[in-house]
C-alpha cells in the first residue's frame, strides 16, 4: 500500500459519497464551509442547509472528527503508528483551519468596493478567502524555522503528498462539470495542453541535464534526478527516475528537498506575478504555473491563489470570470505531466541498465514498469472527470439541477485537502536545516535553471498555446 493507492481510495470515497445526493440521500453536507467574515460568530457554517442545526462548530467537529478516521486508517496503512498520528492530526488541522479562517477575515478576503461597503470597511488584500491558502504556508514556514521541534513533532500529519492526491481526484469531477457547459473551450484546452507539455519535456529536460553535467560537473547520478526534478514533476520525478537509474537513496531525497523549497518560493512569488502581468490573460497564467511549479500540491494550490487572485482583480475591473477554469487548466497540465513519469522512468531505466551499466547489473527495465511506476491517483482523476461529465451531459433535468451542488459539497473537501497541503509544504521547509545538508551547489543550478529558464520558456510555451483564450464569463 502506498499514497498513491491511498488518494485513489479516499478521493473516491468523498466522491461517492456526495453523488448519493442525487438520490436524494445528503450524507455528506455537514462537511464545514468559511464565510467572508467581520463577526466570528458567522464565519463558519456546513455544506447543505439541511445540517445548519448543527451549526458552524459541530460543522467543523464533524470534519475534524471524519477526517481524523479516514487518515488514521491511512496513516495506519502506511505503517505510521496510528495513535501518534492522531494526536499529531489534530493540533495541525487545527492549525491549518484557523489559518484558513484567518484568511476569510474581510480585511483579507474582500474584493470588491460594494463588499467593502457590505461588511463596512474601506480597504482589504483583495485576496479572496483563499487568501487562507498563503497564510497556511507562511504558518507552516514560521513553524519550521523559528519552532523545528515542534515542526518535527507534527511530522506524522505532514504529508503533502498524500493530501494533494486526494484533492486531485475530487477535483476530476468538479473541473468535468465546469467544462461540461463549454465542451468546445475544454477539448480546445486539453489539446493546447498536451501540446505545451510535450514541448517543455522536450525543451526543459535537455537543457537542465546539460548545465547540471558540463556546467556543475555532476555526474549521471546527480544529474537525471535533478533534471527530472527541475523539468518534469518535482519530487515525484525525482525519486521515479533516481529508481531507475538505480542512484543511492540520498540523491533523490536531496533533490526532492530542493524541489519543495522551491515551490514554497514560487508560490509566493508567481501567482502575484501573473495577477500583476497577466490578468487580461488568464488562462496563460493557469498553464505557466502548471509548468513552472513543480510538485503536484504546489502546482495546484498556485493555481487556485492565481485564481482568486485575477478572479478579484478581473472582478474590480467589471469583468467576472466562471471560477474553476484557471485552476483547472492548471491541473489539468500537472496531472498530463504526472502521466508522462512512468514512461520518462521506464525510457531511463531502459536506457541505464541495458546500455550505460549493462556490465554492472543483471537487471534489466521491463515494459511493466510504466505500469509501476504511473501516477495510480491519476486514475482517479479521470474516472471522477469522466462521471462528472457523463452526469453533466446525459443527466435529466432533476439530476442536472442537483449536480451542482453535490459536485460543491465534494469540492468542499477538496479547498480543505488544498490546506492541508499548503501548510505541510509550509512545515517541510526549513532552510537552516536544508543548507546543513550540503545542498547548496544543487540550490545553485536550480536558481540558475530554474529562474533563468525554465519559467521564462514555460511563460512563452504558455502564451504561444493559449493567448486568447479566456474562461466563460459567469452569466
Amino acid at each position: 500500500m502506498n499514497e498513491d493507492w491511498l488518494a485513489l481510495g479516499i478521493g473516491f470515497l468523498i466522491f461517492a459519497a456526495s453523488l448519493l445526493g442525487l438520490l436524494g440521500t445528503d450524507i455528506v453536507g455537514w462537511v464545514v464551509t468559511t464565510s467572508v467574515w467581520n463577526d466570528p460568530a458567522k464565519a463558519l457554517g456546513t455544506a447543505s442547509k439541511l445540517y445548519a442545526g448543527l451549526g458552524g462548530a459541530g460543522a467543523l467537529l464533524a470534519t475534524y472528527a471524519a477526517l481524523l478516521v479516514i487518515l488514521t486508517a491511512a496513516a495506519t496503512a502506511l505503517k505510521v503508528n496510528p495513535k501518534r498520528f492522531a494526536v499529531t492530526f489534530t493540533v495541525f488541522f487545527a492549525i491549518a483551519y484557523a489559518s484558513w479562517v484567518v484568511g476569510s477575515y474581510a480585511y483579507v478576503a474582500v474584493v470588491t468596493p460594494a463588499d467593502q461597503q457590505k461588511f463596512g470597511i474601506d480597504w482589504s488584500l483583495r485576496l479572496t478567502n483563499e487568501g487562507g491558502f498563503i497564510i497556511a504556508l507562511l504558518a507552516g514556514l514560521v513553524i519550521a524555522n523559528l519552532f523545528p521541534r515542534f515542526a518535527d513533532w507534527l511530522k506524522e500529519a505532514i504529508r503533502p503528498e498524500l493530501y494533494i492526491k486526494i484533492a486531485i481526484v475530487i477535483l476530476g469531477g468538479f473541473i468535468a462539470v465546469t467544462a461540461a457547459g463549454r465542451l468546445n473551450l475544454a477539448s480546445s484546452l486539453l489539446l493546447r495542453g498536451v501540446a505545451a507539455i510535450v514541448e517543455a519535456y522536450l525543451i526543459y529536460w535537455a537543457v537542465v541535464y546539460f548545465v547540471a553535467r558540463k556546467w556543475f560537473g555532476f555526474n549521471r547520478e546527480w544529474a537525471v534526478p535533478l533534471a527530472s526534478g527541475i523539468s518534469i514533476c518535482g519530487v515525484a520525478a525525482a525519486i521515479a527516475t533516481g529508481g531507475a537509474i538505480r542512484a543511492r537513496p540520498v540523491v533523490p531525497v536531496l533533490v526532492s528537498s530542493l524541489v519543495v523549497i522551491f515551490a514554497v518560493v514560487e508560490v509566493l512569488v508567481l501567482p502575484f506575478l501573473a495577477q500583476t502581468f497577466l490578468s487580461h490573460d488568464p488562462l496563460v497564467a493557469a498553464a505557466w504555473i502548471g509548468l513552472a511549479v513543480k510538485t503536484d500540491g504546489a502546482a495546484v494550490a498556485g493555481g487556485g491563489i492565481t485564481e482568486a487572485l485575477i478572479l478579484a482583480k478581473s472582478a474590480a475591473e467589471g469583468v467576472r470570470y466562471e471560477p474553476g477554469w484557471i485552476v483547472g487548466t492548471t491541473a489539468t497540465i500537472k496531472v498530463f505531466i504526472d502521466v508522462f513519469i512512468g514512461i520518462w522512468a521506464f525510457i531511463l531505466g531502459y536506457i541505464w541498465t541495458n546500455h550505460i551499466n549493462a556490465e554492472k547489473t543483471a537487471d534489466k527495465t521491463k515494459a511493466i514498469e510504466i505500469w509501476q511506476r504511473f501516477p495510480k491517483f491519476i486514475l482517479g482523476f479521470i474516472v471522477t472527470f469522466a462521471l462528472g461529465l457523463i452526469l453533466a451531459l446525459a443527466g435529466g433535468p432533476e439530476l442536472k439541477a442537483k449536480l451542482p451542488a453535490v459536485i460543491g459539497e465534494a469540492n468542499t473537501f477538496r479547498v480543505i485537502f488544498f490546506l492541508l497541503t499548503f501548510f505541510s509544504i509550509g512545515l517541510l521547509s526549513n532552510f537552516k536545516k536544508l543548507w546543513a545538508d550540503g545542498i547548496a551547489k544543487l540550490a545553485a543550478v536550480y536558481v540558475l535553471t530554474l529562474f533563468g529558464f525554465v519559467i521564462w520558456v514555460g511563460l512563452l510555451i504558455s502564451w504561444l498555446f493559449f493567448h486568447g483564450v479566456t474562461p466563460p464569463l459567469a452569466s
